[in-house]
């Protein structure tokens, strides 16, 4: 029995890295979801300029996806200004916890874009089965690497991640 207990997390691990590497090398899905103002957003059709993207897959009643983001909230500026990258957090926040999510945000001072997926769809069209969990698109809305959870010092390796595709990108777009 013991070894079923330490064999579970293990695959349950394993299982956790293949779906988080499943989606790179490809676009974002086509969902039609709305920004915490309510406007319809095509998910699609996102861009930034040929800068890179991050998506923060993120509930609000979660401490390590709140962790993270108060985290790269206070490198966001600095990071814009060298890479030009666009960070837009994804709520997955359910019907009944939605409202607060613009609550948090302002109160937290994040100036991240924020979409609203009550339902889960996006989520699920990316295989996304916990939070947090983070997307980089380069230049062209490719997705080129992706992270589940969080621990203290993941946002340098995010950092890393996003300089390298915004110089890979700019170097081969001139």
């Amino acid at each position: 029995m013991k070894k079923l207990i330490i064999f579970l997390p293990v695959v349950a691990l394993f299982a956790f890295e293949i779906s988080s590497q499943y989606n790179e090398g490809k676009k974002l899905p086509s969902v039609k979801i709305k920004d915490v103002d309510g406007n319809l957003v095509n998910t699609a059709e996102v861009s930034n300029n040929g800068n890179p993207i991050v998506l923060f897959f993120w509930v609000s009643n979660c401490k390590t996806c709140n962790s993270e983001l108060n985290i790269i909230a206070e490198e966001y500026r600095a990071w814009q200004e060298e890479t030009g990258v666009k960070i837009i957090v994804v709520s997955v926040d359910d019907q009944k916890t939605a409202g607060s999510v613009a609550v948090m945000a302002n109160a937290a001072d994040w100036e991240f874009e924020i979409w609203m997926d009550p339902n889960g769809e996006f989520k699920r069209a990316l295989g996304v089965n916990y939070t947090p969990h983070t997307f980089l698109l380069d230049g062209e809305g490719t997705i080129v690497y992706s992270h589940n959870n969080f621990f203290p010092g993941d946002e340098e390796v995010l950092y890393d991640k996003i300089v390298e595709v915004s110089y890979k990108y700019n170097a081969v777009s001139k």
